[in-house]
Parts: structure tokens; sequence; C-alpha cells
């Protein structure tokens, strides 16, 4: 798989970045850890060398099973993990990265990131000055090789690169979800900043199997995802079908052809989860994907019949 260049740190990273939120189990259902390991070790054996995970993903048990899964191939591999927004003071970021260290068996990180602002979900704000001191006195130790942040806003991202340099956001962002492109791309293409887009595939809608009147099970979260609220999802559903045809003439799946489409984007990459070796292998090979011009233009199209009718609001889960 063709590799890219993380921000401006010479660090490689794949179009395609395995998504491991689900591997903490918490807020899915249906997860194995056994088949949670064979996914990531199929990812690497695919050419998917970059994985991303969070402490907050089964209050790291996310972050444990990659250690497991990678730990022989661990120089070969990048690995970004988060921060949670309720230990962002000084001492507490340095305790939580020493934290992902053990879970992840690993001496440094490639990339840490600040997972969601300061006095989210309700936690005490904390200035940003102090939290970035904490990330580059990591790095100047060594245990972190970059830093990033993620669902900043523009504001929030000029505000934190005036304490250090900010290689990278990792914002929500599909053909369905793209509130991003407004303020926050411009900012990164600009700065040369690297878009890690997280539910690239709008958490399996794009993929066309969650047919009308789609049920989750009990403690699934993405019952709460806007984008199956009915008004929303009867567009979906239209916009999916004027997306087949395009998907069948490259002779892929409608999640690839999604997966495609992100990766075409200025500076951006794909964060995609996987339940098993078999999704995580159909994931890699939108790598190879090429997509013209005018399969650009009309996609973008399609994706308006969903993106027009939504709100500003870049979250997309109504908690």
């Amino acid at each position: 798989m063709e590799l890219r260049m993380l921000g401006t740190t010479g660090i490689k990273i794949t179009p395609i970045i395995m998504g491991t939120w689900q591997a903490g189990k918490a807020m899915w259902t249906g997860i194995e850890d056994a088949e949670t390991t064979k996914a990531i070790r199929a990812a690497f054996d695919a050419g998917i060398t970059t994985i991303d995970t969070a402490e907050v993903y089964g209050d790291g048990h996310s972050e444990q099973i990659i250690g497991e899964a990678l730990a022989d191939v661990r120089e070969r591999v990048v690995y970004a993990t988060k921060v949670f927004p309720n230990h962002l003071r000084y001492n507490q970021v340095m305790e939580a990265c020493d934290r992902s260290l053990r879970n992840l068996k690993t001496d440094y990180i490639d990339l840490y990131q600040i997972h969601w602002p300061s006095g989210s979900f309700g936690t005490k704000r904390i200035s940003i000055e102090e939290t970035l001191r904490a990330m580059n006195d990591l790095k100047k130790k060594g245990k972190i090789r970059a830093i990033g942040v993620s669902n900043f806003s523009r504001a929030q991202l000029e505000e934190a690169a005036n304490y250090t340099r900010i290689e990278s956001l990792q914002p929500p962002y599909s053909l369905f979800w793209r509130q991003v492109e407004k303020e926050e791309m411009p900012y990164c293409v600009e700065n040369n900043m690297t878009i890690l887009a997280y539910s690239s595939m709008a958490q399996g809608i794009l993929t066309g199997r969650f047919g009308p009147g789609h049920q989750f099970a009990k403690g699934d979260h993405r019952s709460k995802n806007k984008l199956f609220e009915p008004e929303h999802y009867n567009r979906v559903q239209q916009a999916l079908k004027k997306l087949r045809p395009i998907a069948d003439a490259h002779g892929i799946t409608l999640g690839q052809l999604a997966l495609a489409w992100v990766i075409a984007q200025p500076n951006t990459c794909a964060i995609a989860g996987a339940r098993n070796a078999r999704q995580v292998i159909q994931n890699a090979q939108a790598g190879r994907v090429r997509l013209s011009e005018s399969d650009l233009s009309e996609m973008d199209a399609i994706g308006r019949i969903v993106t027009d009718f939504l709100d500003p609001d870049p979250v997309m889960w109504k908690w």
C-alpha cells in the first residue's frame, strides 16, 4: 500500500488506517477478542501498518489487544492513540501516556492525540497550554514522536498551534458527514496537517448493509447516530441507490467506494474499523482504488442528498 507522510514528521502512514474502537468492546455488541486479534493481524498482513486507538476504548482494552497482536512487528507499525479529556492536566497526561505505553507493550507512541477538547462530556476545563506542555515534554523524552488532536474546531486548532506543532486532526468525515470541509480542512491543507478521518464509512451506513428500518442491538452506540434518524435515514437510502452503479463500475463494494472517496480528499487518510479479517481485507483493497474526477464530482452531488439537510454540529451522535 502506498504510504503517505504524517504532517511534517517524516513518519509514513497508510492511507487506510485500522480503527480499533470496537476492540475495546464498550459501546459495541458481539465483539470477541480472538476475532479482533485476527483482524488486527490481517490488517498488518494486508499492508495496513497504521493502527489508531485510544485509552478510553474499553478503558485500555483496545490498546492491550493491539499490543498483544503486534508485539513481534512493533518496529514495522505506526501506533496512534489518544488521551481523554478527563486526563488533560500535566501530570494526568504524563500518567495516561505511561499507561498507554504499557498497554501497547512499547516504549514510544508514534502519534499521541488529544481525543476531545477540554471540557467535553462535562470534564473540567484545562488550559490547552498545560496539556500541550505535557505533550511537548513527552516528545522531548522520546515517549511520543508526534502530537495530534481530535474533534477540534478551527479556532481550537489555531490556539493549540501557539504552543506546539500539531501534525494531525482526527474529525468525523465521510461522504455523508462533511462539516470539516468548511473550516478545518482548509486550515489543515494550508498548514500541512494530515486529516485522519474517523467514521469514514459513516459507522457502516456507507457499506449498504443496513436496510430501511434497521434496529441495532441494545448497547450499540450507533443507535444514537444522527444519520439513523428517520428524516436523514430515508435520504441515506436514496443516496446509496445512486452510489451502487459507481461501485459496480469499479467492481468494488459500497464500503470500498466510500473509503476510496475519503482518501481522494486533500491531506486525508481514512480510519476504518473492522470486526473480522474479512472486513479488514476489503478495507485494505480500497487503498488501491483510483476514482476519476467524474466519479468524484458525481459522488459529491450524491453525498449532498444527505449532508445538505444536516445541522452544522460536527458531533455525530445524540448522547
